[in-house]
């Protein structure tokens, strides 16, 4: 058991340090990337649709009869917490869209810290099963490290903020939700995990659809069709890879 858990948690651990590489390789070519910035919005938004709808909502649905249920709140969360965040903090500097960066981080934060849940359940039912898992999981790290940074940035956020904030919510939380849920692992069965990660995809549907897309139409760009189709065929490529 306790081969498992070093095991879960160097496996978490390289999913942050992947998730790390993408916020440096993005903060080391930061003004290409705030040139292209609606670029990098509607890639986002096709990853994190695609996925949601073509990985992580049947994944729960199967897990939780009521996972419908969920999805909607998890969306519904963060329709509130964007409309909290517009009405109280934007008010204070209408120059900066923080709004942008908070949601994202949030829904981002949210399904990494969720993708915590995932690797240690999977270390568990068996060494092969977690290492299979992980090949598949660690391919989607890359993109939200890229994602979270640039959008905290594009949002009012300074460099040395976003830094942290995107570390801490894409990087860190993923080992993090592995160390809070081993101890309790025997009280987690599928229709609680099928809920977490239906609530986790109504988030991310409400960040690509409702909240990044809306964003990089405001700026309409020659390939931004191409940058959005690019973004689904990355998630369609994670998706078959973890199958």
């Amino acid at each position: 058991m306790a081969e498992r858990f070093w095991i879960a948690l160097i496996a978490s651990g390289l999913a942050a340090t992947v998730t790390s590489a993408g916020i440096y390789t993005i903060r080391r070519f930061e003004k290409w990337a705030q040139q292209n910035s609606t670029y990098f919005l509607c890639f986002a938004a096709g990853v994190l649709i695609a996925a949601s709808f073509l990985h992580i909502i049947p994944k729960a649905f199967a897990m939780n009869a009521q996972a419908p249920v969920f999805l909607l709140g998890g969306y519904l969360i963060l329709h509130l917490f964007n409309r909290f965040i517009t009405a109280y903090v934007c008010e204070k500097d209408p120059e900066a869209q923080f709004a942008l960066g908070l949601v994202a981080m949030l829904g981002i934060g949210f399904h990494s810290f969720i993708d915590g849940f995932i690797f240690s359940i999977m270390f568990t039912v068996s060494i092969f099963t977690g290492v299979l898992a992980t090949m598949g999981m660690i391919l989607h790290e890359f993109p939200e490290g890229i994602i979270t940074y640039l959008l905290l940035l594009r949002s009012g956020f300074s460099k040395r903020k976003a830094l942290l904030l995107s570390f801490v919510a894409a990087a860190i939380s993923t080992p993090l939700g592995m160390l809070v849920s081993y101890p309790l692992i025997s009280q987690i069965d599928q229709p609680f995990l099928g809920a977490m990660l239906s609530m986790s995809a109504g988030a991310l549907v409400y960040v690509g659809a409702t909240h990044l897309l809306p964003q990089a139409e405001k700026e309409p760009k020659k390939y931004s069709l191409v940058a959005l189709g690019s973004g689904v065929l990355v998630a369609v490529i994670i998706v078959l890879s973890g199958a």
